[in-house]
């Protein structure tokens, strides 16, 4: 950033004064939403700007299959679905003024499976999932909608390894800082299914767990989904902060070390 600095003169009457210019950073965070199955982006639109006015540029979208593609549904894959992911996190880390360096990614339940596994194949520094689901692998391929409803959830009732999911496995190599959401009375996404990815985030620099009290998975209360927004944006705002804080001390030394160098 100190390149992006700039000496100035300040006229005041027939004196001159010597100023710089400081400019704010040049990059800013990138943070991707993702919203569940049989939603769309609005669901995170509202979040994203909050998150926004914390100088962040923030991408929603509508996975294949939803809102405009609604009638596409049935023949949508988790693995059709992903791509839809990859494709938007490259757009997002694409952008003028995004630091690649500084990608967080969030997604609810459908969303935060394809999130977990996104970071398998794309830097990610924070990870935020809200009740996210597991799914089987041999799945992948299948429309969503033709899972066996009822072999998925006794498979997300037993205690799941990393190893043996796509998604916990890549939790488990995920080392950047997680949030990790719950609804008290989930019907969709069972207690296991959390138990298993907070155990598979063994490696990750952090990892914030907050369980909503009495909501279902939906949120379909708006005490929850205002608990959630705050939850998510106080959580953002904690490591944007902490994370600008560290870039403001590297500059402050690397200045010092120049200012020493020259004299």
């Amino acid at each position: 950033m100190i390149g992006l600095e700039r000496a100035i003169t300040i006229a005041v009457g027939e004196r001159s004064l010597a100023g710089t210019i400081v400019p704010p950073a040049a990059r800013c965070e990138g943070i991707l939403f993702i919203h569940g199955w049989a939603g769309d982006q609005r669901q995170y639109i509202a979040r994203a700007r909050e998150i926004a006015a914390l100088g962040c540029m923030c991408l929603t979208f509508d996975l294949y299959g939803h809102a405009a593609t609604a009638n596409f549904r049935a023949s949508a894959t988790p693995e059709q679905n992903c791509s839809d992911v990859l494709s938007a996190y490259d757009l997002l880390v694409g952008m003028t003024n995004v630091d690649p360096r500084r990608i967080g990614v969030i997604g609810s339940s459908y969303g935060g499976y394809l999130a977990a596994i996104l970071t398998k194949t794309r830097p990610v520094r924070w990870l935020g999932l809200r009740a996210p689901a597991l799914y089987l692998d041999e799945d992948w391929t299948k429309p969503k909608l033709s899972i066996d409803r009822t072999r998925l959830m006794e498979y997300r009732l037993q205690s799941i390894k990393p190893e043996g999911n796509q998604a916990l496995s890549a939790c488990a190599d995920f080392s950047g800082d997680v949030l990790l959401v719950e609804s008290e009375n989930d019907l969709i996404v069972p207690a296991q299914v959390g138990i298993d990815y907070r155990t598979a985030f063994a490696n990750a620099r952090s990892l914030t767990y907050r369980r909503i009290e009495d909501a279902d998975h939906a949120l379909s209360e708006s005490r929850w989904q205002q608990a959630y927004t705050g939850l998510l944006v106080s959580w953002a705002r904690q490591f944007i902060v902490a994370q600008r804080r560290n870039e403001i001390e590297k500059r402050d030394e690397q200045r010092h070390e120049e200012s020493s160098d020259r004299s």
